[in-house]
């Protein structure tokens, strides 16, 4: 048996495709292109990443090229730290981030239509979430069934989802 050895690297994501389970990544330092699985992206507590995130994560040599074994952290894609979408005009980012993250399962996404609706656990209420909040978290698209933590506001139309994160981030201490 070959002598596999793992290292960290630091690249943009290519290209993901939750539908089919996978995507690349390009490496700063060059090299073939990373493949990046959704069992490695879901372990990180995501179901989709991106396209042209920032990525750092952990790769091995594999006898089907270089892919990605762990994922260290994403960050939104430059091109996405945009203007805030006119729903979100009116409220100041340091008070939404005083909102609490709330448990919450998406219901359905359609990342043709460009949005979803997610319910916070125990309660009967739809929350829209916009695409445009899912891309400035790094984030492509959602799974019907995919548990994530939301910050919700009472936005023009109803509740909104002013930010989408990792299922984890509801549920660890502080």
């Amino acid at each position: 048996m070959e002598n596999v050895t793992a290292q960290k690297v630091g690249g943009q994501v290519k290209w993901f495709d939750p539908v089919k389970g996978f995507g690349f990544v390009v490496a700063d330092n060059g090299g073939p292109d990373i493949l990046l699985h959704a069992n490695v992206l879901r372990n990180f507590g995501q179901s989709s990443v991106a396209d042209g995130a920032r990525i750092e994560l952990v790769a091995q040599e594999t006898q089907r090229g270089v892919q990605a074994v762990e994922i260290l952290s994403i960050h939104v894609p430059e091109s996405e730290q945009t203007a805030p979408l006119a729903d979100f005009e009116e409220f100041d980012p340091s008070e939404i981030s005083k909102l609490p993250l709330e448990p919450a399962r998406v219901k359905w996404f359609d990342k043709g239509k460009g949005f979803g609706f997610a319910n916070v656990f125990g309660q009967d209420e739809d929350i829209f979430v916009h695409v445009e909040v899912l891309r400035k978290q790094g984030l492509a698209e959602l799974q019907p069934g995919e548990a994530l933590a939301i910050r919700v506001i009472e936005g023009r139309r109803g509740l909104m989802a002013a930010q989408v994160s990792p299922w984890e981030s509801a549920i660890e201490p502080g």
